[in-house]
């Protein structure tokens, strides 16, 4: 059995994109861990880096842009399940669907850096935590007791 020679230049970018995945996906997780959400600093970035790592595999791997599509299909539709876990509800109240959407925005960023898009890497994730924090203060000046 041989094994295939490993190219130490794409271990190393690739290692580089996942590394600026999940340092993106941290202050997202940051915000989740400090509001005491089920998902948080371990969560937000392993979702990241996952994705990445998904599609860095499929774009390796594919050769066209209509089999890299039903990949990102794939991720999307596998993290809306788990963000679907982060939603709770209990008497009458529904919580978590803020974690959930940043939970899905977390894999977009994953995506975003695997095609080396960093513009649109920066701007979801600096975008979710502005989201985050803006709206719970904007909830809390309403009054608002549902916790999201």
């Amino acid at each position: 059995m041989n094994l295939p020679e490993i190219e130490w230049v794409r271990v190393l970018d690739h290692g580089v994109r996942m590394l600026i995945a999940f340092a993106l996906a941290l202050p997202i997780a940051w915000n989740r861990e400090r509001q005491d959400r089920g998902a948080g600093l371990r969560t937000f970035p392993l979702v990241a880096i996952a994705s990445c790592g998904y599609m860095l595999t499929g774009m390796s791997v594919l050769d066209t842009t209509d089999a890299e599509s039903r990949v990102i299909y794939g991720i999307i539709t596998g993290i809306g399940f788990v963000g679907g876990g982060a939603i709770l509800k209990s008497r009458g109240e529904v919580t978590g669907t803020a974690t959930a959407a940043s939970i899905w925005n977390t894999g977009a960023i994953g995506i975003a850096v695997a095609f080396g898009r960093l513009e649109i890497a920066i701007v979801l994730a600096a975008m979710n935590v502005v989201a985050l924090q803006v709206g719970r203060i904007v909830k809390q000046r309403l009054g608002s007791e549902a916790n999201d």
